[in-house]
């Protein structure tokens, strides 16, 4: 596959907007059928609100990274997070459904952790992921990370605009050594 020639920069409050649909696309509602990352059978919300992204953007240990294509238009992001001086955190992960399974996503994760090195000099990375999205997990197991016994509650008491479908949801968390 040729590479991907994308730029990626750090988010800007102005991005959230295009942020906050790009995340929604690719997660919620009908658009996200589009793309195989759509959580629309589990979570019917709008999965973070514009005051939450905010926060993410403002973040001082944490980045929202958005990557744009050769014509200018944003179509990934993903955040990554400090937590402590070795860990960091990876999510807020969305490409446009669609423009997925092209190699966008593997060169947006590749960039993120890359940030994490660079900036904070991490040397692990840790997500989350929904336990039934089997096929998501698999895509980061072949990009490195391991899958551990750990798991964190999902959190059905902060969905933004709507309701889990499902009441047996809870994250699995993965990690890489970087």
């Amino acid at each position: 596959m040729a590479p991907i020639s994308l730029s990626v920069r750090k988010a800007l409050p102005e991005d959230a907007p295009t942020v906050l649909a790009l995340v929604r696309s690719a997660y919620r509602g009908e658009s996200s059928r589009a793309g195989w990352t759509t959580e629309a059978d589990l979570v019917d919300d709008q999965r973070i609100d514009e005051t939450g992204l905010l926060t993410k953007i403002n973040e001082p240990f944490g980045a929202v990274l958005v990557a744009h294509d050769e014509t200018g238009e944003m179509i990934a992001c993903c955040e990554v997070l400090k937590k402590n001086d070795t860990v960091g955190y990876f999510g807020l992960f969305a490409v446009n459904p669609l423009r997925q399974a092209g190699g966008i996503g593997r060169t947006v994760l590749a960039k993120a952790e890359e940030y994490a090195k660079q900036t904070w000099g991490l040397s692990e990375m840790q997500m989350t992921v929904i336990w039934t999205r089997i096929e998501l997990i698999d895509w980061y197991v072949r990009r490195g990370y391991t899958r551990t016994d750990k798991k964190e509650p999902f959190p059905y008491g902060s969905l933004v605009g709507g309701e889990a479908l499902r009441d047996d949801l809870y994250f699995s968390v993965l990690v890489k050594a970087l």
